[in-house]
């Protein structure tokens, strides 16, 4: 008898990329100096600035859902550091 192999599931190749930015009412010595220097070039009206960073990652995934769930995790145990800063997942696909 000869065994059928099982087809594996395609993976998806995902896309997603990640905000990551200082919480609400944590200081932002960054923002802050560019504020500055943005003032010291003659820029007028900036009322704040708030610095972050982005990641921009291509994943395998099975589904959108699974796509998701692994960015969220990584995102929460990598990227952003929850105790001052938040995370934002936008364009998986």
């Amino acid at each position: 008898m000869i065994k059928k192999e099982k087809k594996a599931k395609a993976e998806k190749i995902s896309q997603a990329v990640v905000y990551v930015s200082l919480k609400e009412g944590v200081l932002d010595p960054q923002g802050l100096t560019i504020k500055r220097a943005l003032e010291d070039l003659g820029y007028k009206g900036i009322n704040e600035v708030r610095s972050g960073k982005f990641y921009e990652i291509t994943l395998d995934a099975s589904s959108l859902q699974n796509g998701k769930k692994l960015v969220a995790e990584i995102s929460n145990k990598l990227l952003a550091n929850p105790v001052i800063e938040t995370f934002e997942i936008k364009g998986l696909r």
